[in-house]
């Protein structure tokens, strides 16, 4: 695990992989948005993925944050027909919106995920940040249900993979220069393996993996497992667990 931690856990990793779309920004609040966005169309073939993500950006002018918080009726137009398997024109509308009403009010996307908007009290995990963000960003008024669908939460079941690599992305302190580590709320120690049918079936062959169910509660049984290997960065194991089953098909 450790050997495939490094071979791929590098800057080379980063071109063929979606990290590779807010790793075109420099402002923070360009990262965080267009990061969030190839997260969330993070399922399939990882080409499609970053076309999709490329697409969409290029309809926002590739200034991300510009567009969401001064974009005219004109500007909304150009994102009408976009789509990438269930997300839709609808769906991007409403996500513009909601990064308008957010980064009206504050300067990072890390208060969606670690501070209650109501109480303005800290979010102290993972669990409960992924809980009170999907209740967040369906907060505003008219918020279309089936935008729901593409942010998971917890109390579902759901594994809620492309949100966890997403705060993998943001938390996580990589001195290799993949992930950007640029939120603090908590600590890389408290994120939770990504995992998908990929990682989960290497898992289970490995013999780490024991849940037959690939749920939420699997997401915590692997990385409480990878806890034992490294108790204050167990999610770069995402690397060598994705890497195999995806990069090098292994059996």
């Amino acid at each position: 695990m450790d050997q495939k931690v490094k071979q791929y856990n590098k800057y080379d990793f980063i071109a063929n992989d979606p990290i590779c779309i807010p790793h075109q920004f420099k402002q923070q609040q360009d990262i965080e948005i267009a990061g969030l966005f190839a997260a969330l169309f993070s399922w399939g073939n990882r080409a499609t993925i970053i076309n999709k993500s490329n697409e969409l950006l290029d309809r926002m002018d590739r200034s991300p944050y510009e567009f969401c918080m001064h974009h005219g009726p004109k500007d909304l137009k150009k994102i009408i027909g976009f789509k990438h398997r269930t997300f839709n024109d609808t769906d991007a509308l409403y996500f513009i919106e909601f990064f308008k009403q957010h980064f009206s009010k504050h300067q990072s996307l890390e208060n969606a995920f670690f501070k209650n908007q109501v109480s303005g009290q800290k979010i102290n995990s993972v669990q409960a940040a992924l809980v009170h963000f999907q209740s967040y960003f369906m907060s505003l008024e008219d918020a279309p249900r089936r935008t729901q669908k593409h942010v998971s939460s917890p109390v579902s079941g759901s594994t809620c993979k492309r949100l966890n690599m997403y705060l993998r992305w943001m938390i996580r302190k990589d001195h290799q220069g993949v992930d950007f580590g640029i939120w603090n709320a908590i600590k890389p120690a408290a994120l939770i393996i990504p995992i998908d049918v990929h990682v989960a079936r290497v898992s289970r062959i490995m013999g780490i993996l024991k849940r037959p169910q690939t749920d939420w509660q699997a997401a915590l049984e692997l990385t409480d497992y990878c806890r034992t290997l490294d108790s204050k960065d167990p999610v770069k194991y995402d690397f060598a667990l994705f890497s195999l089953g995806v990069i090098e098909k292994y059996i």
